[in-house]
């Protein structure tokens, strides 16, 4: 009984193995060190700065329960910043080089974050894990989506530059592709893991814009073309969409854009298509330009009921044909 006791007090003065407090005083005394340190390596002044000693007064604030002091007062520096200095050179660039100013702000953010995130290193694993918070760079991440992309006319004009861009590729001009494919890949990392800012600042305008644009396109496709040269200019049009996506856009937009031009393009006019007179089914039938009809029927294989419309076709034809021998031999 008595060895349980001892067993039961060493227990609890093991427990109590750092009693040390820090007085306020010395909290913003860590922490205006700390400030400082995250306010040079914002004006990108890092070099003069030991990393290890400042991780060394994070991981101190942290251990002695002034994680909340340190959170907070990150949360409270880099809005600072970015409303300040970053937002301010974005709204004087609006209309004038705006997409690279951007592009460079969100460039010098993330770099910032990553040497900030270094420094709290401990502070991510232990007080964001216990406060179920996001972590030091996701942070960064909100901020910059709320105090910059979001902000006042920043965001339309984001939309804007980029839907303009890319209706004047599809007008045959050439364009700063990577400038678009940068901005693309921050919209989809202030995301964080998910593709919601992507999709609502500018996948879903696009796709709106995409299937306006070609529903004028399809018109005047029909209106100018044979049934053989629209398929190969739908053709076209489809590997383009698909090669813009995987190259400048986020790759998940593919099958997106590639579903609505099939539909402007293809399924709302296949009846058109097929029934083109001196150049659609029948006549390919009977001038034996089978290349023409195997084309139209590989592209009508991507929408529901394609083959279909194409086969109807084609029993009506040759049950005229029947009918016609049957007369003829009567």
């Amino acid at each position: 009984m008595k060895g349980r006791g001892m067993a039961k007090k060493e227990g609890k003065m093991r427990i109590r193995a750092f009693p040390m407090t820090m007085d306020e005083k010395y909290v913003e005394n860590i922490w205006s060190l700390l400030k400082d340190a995250i306010q040079e390596i914002q004006r990108k002044n890092n070099s003069g700065l030991s990393f290890e000693e400042l991780y060394r007064n994070a991981y101190t604030m942290v251990l002695h329960k002034h994680g909340e002091r340190l959170y907070s007062g990150l949360k409270e520096v880099v809005t600072n910043h970015l409303e300040s200095k970053v937002r301010q050179d974005v709204l004087q660039a609006l209309n004038n080089n705006f997409l690279q100013t951007l592009n460079a702000a969100w460039n010098d953010h993330q770099t910032s974050m990553v040497m900030i995130r270094d420094i709290l290193m401990y502070m991510d694993r232990v007080y964001v894990q216990q406060n179920n918070c996001e972590n030091v760079y996701n942070l960064g991440l909100v901020i910059f989506r709320d105090k910059v992309v979001r902000y006042g006319g920043i965001g339309n004009n984001l939309r804007i530059t980029l839907l303009d861009m890319i209706m004047k590729e599809r007008r045959g001009e050439v364009i700063n592709r990577l400038a678009i494919k940068n901005a693309c890949q921050m919209l989809m990392m202030l995301g964080i893991e998910t593709r919601n800012v992507y999709e609502e600042d500018f996948e879903s305008h696009f796709l709106k814009q995409s299937a306006e644009f070609y529903k004028i396109e399809s018109q005047k496709f029909l209106d100018e073309n044979s049934a053989s040269v629209y398929i190969h200019k739908v053709e076209a049009r489809i590997n383009e969409e698909a090669e813009r996506a995987t190259h400048y856009l986020d790759e998940s937009t593919e099958p997106r854009i590639v579903e609505v031009v099939e539909d402007e393009l293809i399924k709302k006019h296949m009846k058109t298509i097929v029934e083109m007179e001196g150049s659609g089914v029948v006549h390919m039938l009977k001038n034996n330009r089978m290349e023409d009809l195997a084309c139209m029927y590989k592209l009508f294989g991507r929408v529901a009921d394609g083959h279909k419309t194409i086969g109807e076709c084609v029993s009506r034809y040759l049950r005229e044909e029947g009918k016609a021998l049957v007369t003829q031999a009567t």
